[in-house]
Parts: structure tokens; C-alpha cells; sequence
């Protein structure tokens, strides 16, 4: 498949997806949206992890915005059929995904790392909801996951204010998992990776579901989906390789089936 906004590269079952508009601080633009969807939906026939990132200085500054796109763009019609499956491509991917935010993320960019399963962001990098700066409201399912991560106290000001929000202070309000210094961030986050894609990748898929399932569900429901979900790891090749490198003392190795 070729691509022309974003790259991407499969090595050692990692998938990695690039923002690839460098000059533009890899603004979303309407190709950079269908590629990403393109790319997510993909990337379970490529590896077993698919990780985000961006290329040059920035993660990636968010919608692309001109004077001349602005007057044209019927922004609830951009939402629903352009943001929507995109992020619904990385929210629904049955593999782990992580986010490597290499830079600033701002508006729908910010929201764009969050979809992701883990946020992995570089000491350089600052999350911004920079919306209401130009008389929007946050989007790309930013007002579902802000309230969700951070508290409604926090999002919300986060949300008005519009304030750069540090790589570490993310991580203090737990917004993201985690924060790598600069100068190691690419080793780190390529580490990090190479740790999922080596797990049991059909038990991730499970846990995935059970942990952003648990929102919406009732303590008895959450009890059945993972009496469920159990079941199912159960009859898997990994647990039986997890529980014999368990007793043999030994590091599993799992097939991700």
C-alpha cells in the first residue's frame, strides 16, 4: 500500500507509523486521516504492536488549518466521516498500540495520542487542548478521554485555559504512562515495543477490551466479561506456555496464539 502523508515500517512484528509532514508539524489533513485509518486497520496482518509517532520536531500540531480550508470546512462533517473511523481504527486494533509522542501535541494531535492503548512521550514533548484558542471545543474524543484520565476539574481547565501541559506533568496527572529523556526516548519507546510484540498478543486483545469495556459496564457485567475473556486466555497456546515457563523458570516464549 503506498502512502504519502504517513510511513510506515513493519521489523521485529513492531509496526511503526509515522506522521510524516515534517514542514507542517504533521498537521492532520484529510490524506493523512484515510492513511492513518488505512494504516491501523492493517496493521494486525503486519505485527504484533503498532506504535505512533512523528517525524521532525513535532508529534503532530493537530487539524490542518488555512484561511482557505477554514471557510470551506464543514468541520461536524470532517468529524464524523474522516476523525471518527480513524480513531475508531486505533481504538478498536486488536493489537497493543502505543503512542510515541516525540514532540508537541496540539488539539486533535493530543487526542490523536491518547487513542492510543500507552502514551510514551519524550522529555521535549507538551500536550495541548489548544481548541479554544481559535473558538472550538476539544475534539477527536478528547472530551471523553480528558474527564476519564485527568478528573473533570483538570480537563476542564486544561480544556479553557488551553495551557501547555509538560510531558511530566501528563504523567503526574496520569493523563499518559510515561515519560523518556530526550536523548534516550527512540531506544526507550523502541524497547517498550519490542516487549509487547514479543507478549501474548491474543491475551492483550482481551485485556484491551475488558479495561475500556469497564467504563460503560455495571460491576456484575464487568464480573461476567471477565469470567468471559478468562475463559478464553484460558484455551490459548500462550497460557499454557506462560504457566510451563512459570514452573521450568524460565522466560516465556509466547507465538501471540
Amino acid at each position: 500500500m503506498d502512502y504519502s502523508a504517513i510511513t510506515v515500517d513493519s521489523r521485529d512484528d513492531i509496526v511503526t507509523i509515522t506522521l510524516n509532514r515534517p514542514d507542517k508539524m504533521n498537521a492532520l489533513g484529510r490524506q493523512m486521516r484515510a492513511e492513518l485509518t488505512q494504516a491501523f486497520t492493517a496493521a494486525p496482518q503486519m505485527g504484533r504492536v503498532a506504535v505512533l509517532t512523528g517525524a521532525g520536531r513535532a508529534f503532530c500540531s493537530g487539524q490542518e488549518l488555512s484561511g482557505d480550508v477554514t471557510a470551506s470546512l464543514d468541520l461536524e462533517g470532517v468529524l464524523r466521516d474522516e476523525y471518527v473511523p480513524m480513531l475508531r481504527a486505533i481504538i478498536d486494533c486488536p493489537i497493543p498500540t502505543i503512542a510515541a509522542v516525540n514532540g508537541p501535541a496540539a488539539g486533535a494531535g493530543a487526542n490523536l495520542a491518547l487513542a492510543a492503548d500507552v502514551v510514551i512521550a519524550s522529555s521535549d514533548a507538551y500536550f495541548v487542548q489548544a481548541f479554544a484558542r481559535i473558538g472550538l471545543i476539544p475534539d477527536a474524543a478528547g472530551t471523553w478521554f480528558l474527564p476519564r484520565q485527568i478528573g473533570l476539574a483538570r480537563a476542564m481547565g486544561a480544556s479553557l485555559f488551553a495551557d501547555n501541559i509538560p510531558a511530566q506533568q501528563a504523567v503526574d496527572w496520569g493523563m499518559i504512562y510515561e515519560m523518556a529523556e530526550a536523548a534516550d526516548f527512540e531506544d526507550h519507546w523502541r524497547k517498550r515495543a519490542l516487549q509487547l510484540a514479543k507478549g501474548p498478543t491474543a491475551t492483550y486483545g482481551h485485556i484491551k477490551t475488558a479495561l475500556r469495556t469497564s467504563y460503560d459496564n455495571t460491576l456484575d457485567d464487568q464480573l461476567a466479561l471477565e469470567a468471559e475473556l478468562q475463559g478464553k486466555c484460558g484455551r490459548t497456546a500462550d497460557f499454557v506456555e506462560g504457566v510451563t515457563a512459570f514452573v521450568e523458570k524460565r522466560p516465556a516464549r509466547f507465538t501471540g496464539r
